[in-house]
């Protein structure tokens, strides 16, 4: 069926320029950055904080939140990308070597924890 209508194709470019993004990128397909600052933190019962280096871009918060998520007992994983704060919540205390092998396999840096 033909109702001559013309279908386009829309692109995009990111400017990694703009809005203070840097040119490095976890994997060099986005190409944005952010500023990783730590930020204070308050321990909770099965809750721990973290400050990891190296996230730019949407697919680094994925890949630390997938290796995080393998984890056993964790239940949920939160990414600040501006801040590089982590927050893992789990059913169980969390051993810091764990995460920090996590972290590692995903392709970045642990820097600390910030909850203690």
């Amino acid at each position: 069926m033909n109702t001559g209508q013309t279908m386009s194709k829309a692109t995009a470019t990111i400017d990694p320029s703009a809005a203070g993004a840097t040119a490095s990128s976890c994997c060099g397909s986005c190409g944005t950055g952010a500023a990783a600052a730590p930020a204070p933190a308050v321990a909770v019962a099965g809750r721990a904080v973290f400050q990891v280096q190296g996230m730019t871009c949407g697919h680094c918060v994925s890949s630390v939140t997938a290796e995080l998520k393998k984890i056993d007992g964790v239940t949920d994983v939160a990414v600040d990308l501006a801040t590089g704060r982590v927050t893992v919540e789990a059913t169980a205390p969390l051993a810091d070597e764990a995460v920090a092998a996590a972290i590692d396999e995903a392709g970045y840096d642990l820097a600390g924890r910030l909850d203690g």
